[in-house]
Parts: C-alpha cells; structure tokens; sequence
C-alpha cells in the first residue's frame, strides 16, 4: 500500500498578512467564509442604501472562463459587480485593482484581498505582466475576471478612452467579454468622498461579445478597446 504523504503549500510558514499579498491566493477556508460573509452584507447595503438594480443578468455566461467590463466611477463598482454573481462564484471571480493603491496599507490590503478576491494590476512599471496574469486566469476554466478598461475612477462622471490592454488580452481569444455599465455609482459615490450617498445604482449587462478573429496587435487592440466602450455607451 502506497504510503501517505503530506505536503503543505508554499506560504504555510508566512503570516497571514503575507499570504494575502500572494497572487495566485492559495485556498483557505477562513478567508472564503469570511469573504462570503462581506459579500452577503454588501449585497444588503447596495439594496437597502442604494436600491440596487441588476438589469441583463441573464446575460453573464454560466460556465467557462470570460471577462466582465465596465465603466469605473466608483468604490461601490467592484462590489456591484461581484452581486451580480452567483455567490458561490465570487471565489473563482478577480476584480483587477491598481497595486499602487489597494495593496499598499493593511486596512486596503484586507479589503482587497478578503473581501472583494482583487488580483493586484500594477499599472504603471510592468502592466504587460499584469496583462499575462490576467491571461492565466482565464486559462483556467470558470475563472471570471473584472477589468476597469478606462484605469481609473471617473473625475466627473464621464466615461473616458478604454485603454487597449484589454484588446491585447482578448485578442484572437474565444473568451467571451461582458460589457457593463453602472449608473448612478458616480453619484453615491464620487472620487474624493469618504462614504457613499444613499443615491440609485443600476447595473446594466450586456451581451456577451468575442473577438476571436482579431490580432493581438496596436491597431486590433485599440479596434477592440474602441468598441467595447461603445457597447457601455449604448447601455448608458
């Protein structure tokens, strides 16, 4: 009889402070009730404060790997985002968030890492490595991933240039993308205030979209970025 080895994982010595700055995470049982606790309690307040809306839900595909994307003027963005899945997904689901910003303090950290799964983006010294993490997560089937195409939040609600990352990354793929828009998130929520406003959020999901016959070049990615922008446009 084959005899039975145990083999713990690679951060089982560090702090757990430590093991949430990991990416890829490693399963912990702790940090997933934890997590699916917060998003119980977000999913309240986004109804009771916000009264919360989910328009197209129907279009979110049920399996497999794709991308949601969606304008960005808000905190409350990623977390509207994650209510609008089932909560049995938000585990296999990784809203990309700036490294610079969510992952500098230990207040940010917890909240990025626990409670919303954020996969850190860094976006300014290496984005092209960000963008091949971004590509192994969706390698592996039914991991979901949220981009915030323009970059940043909004400074007054518009929606500005997405960038063309995003083509880069989809580009000659048959990953399915989600185009969103959330309105009303600016309002609750603007850049610059500390606590959201009891102000409406409306989530509208569109059909699902594929450039499979695209190249992962300038003028493709940029072609792509252009488009997929119009599409949250034509929802707004």
């Amino acid at each position: 009889m084959d005899s039975w080895r145990y083999e713990p994982t690679a951060d089982f010595d560090q702090a757990p402070i430590e093991r949430l700055k990991n990416f890829p995470r490693h399963p912990d049982m702790m940090v997933y009730a934890a997590r699916s606790l917060a998003n119980l309690v977000m999913r309240g307040a986004l109804r009771l404060w916000n009264r919360f809306e989910i328009v197209g839900r129907e279009n979110l595909p049920r399996e497999g790997s794709f991308v949601i994307v969606a304008n960005h003027s808000s905190h409350l963005d990623a977390p509207a985002l994650l209510a609008s899945l089932p909560l049995r997904k938000i585990h296999r689901a990784f809203p990309a968030a700036a490294s610079d910003y969510f992952f500098r303090n230990l207040s940010k950290l917890v909240f990025s890492a626990v409670v919303v799964n954020a996969m850190p983006f860094d976006r300014k010294d290496n984005p092209r490595q960000s963008l091949d993490l971004c590509r192994k997560l969706l390698e592996t089937p039914g991991h979901i991933l949220i981009l915030f195409p323009e970059g940043t939040r909004t400074l007054d609600g518009t929606i500005a240039r997405f960038k063309p990352g995003i083509g880069f990354l989809i580009a000659e793929t048959d990953f399915p993308v989600v185009p969103c828009y959330l309105g009303g998130a600016f309002e609750a929520w603007p850049k610059g205030k500390w606590l959201p406003r009891p102000r409406k959020v409306k989530l509208v999901i569109g059909p699902p979209m594929q450039f499979r016959d695209t190249k992962p070049v300038k003028d493709d990615a940029v072609a792509i970025a252009d488009k997929l922008r119009e599409a949250v446009l034509a929802m707004r």
